[in-house]
């Protein structure tokens, strides 16, 4: 994980390799909360964890066959760690 400091309006640019960009910039810092925000290419979506980790659910829910055996384990759980990918709210 990638960890950095930032004070406000200052940004993070990550580079996706193929000529776009996408900005995060600290908004505003109050108390234990910092504000972020996303300037990205309208065909990247940018979400919450939270909200991330739901559309993937509600998406394996649906590829799911009606009629699967129960016996298969679920998938395991992602990876709470935080990964390379995110942006931690800690780093302002």
């Amino acid at each position: 994980m990638l960890v950095l400091s930032r004070q406000r309006g200052e940004s993070i640019i990550i580079d996706l390799g193929d000529g776009r960009i996408i900005e995060v910039v600290v908004v505003d810092i109050r108390g234990d909360k910092v504000r972020l925000g996303t300037n990205a290419p309208k065909d990247i979506p940018v979400h919450r964890k939270e909200v991330f980790l739901t559309i993937q659910r509600e998406q394996r829910q649906a590829a799911e066959p009606a009629g699967e055996d129960a016996s298969v384990p679920p998938m395991p759980p992602p990876d709470q760690s935080g990964g390379s990918q995110s942006v931690s709210s800690a780093a302002a």
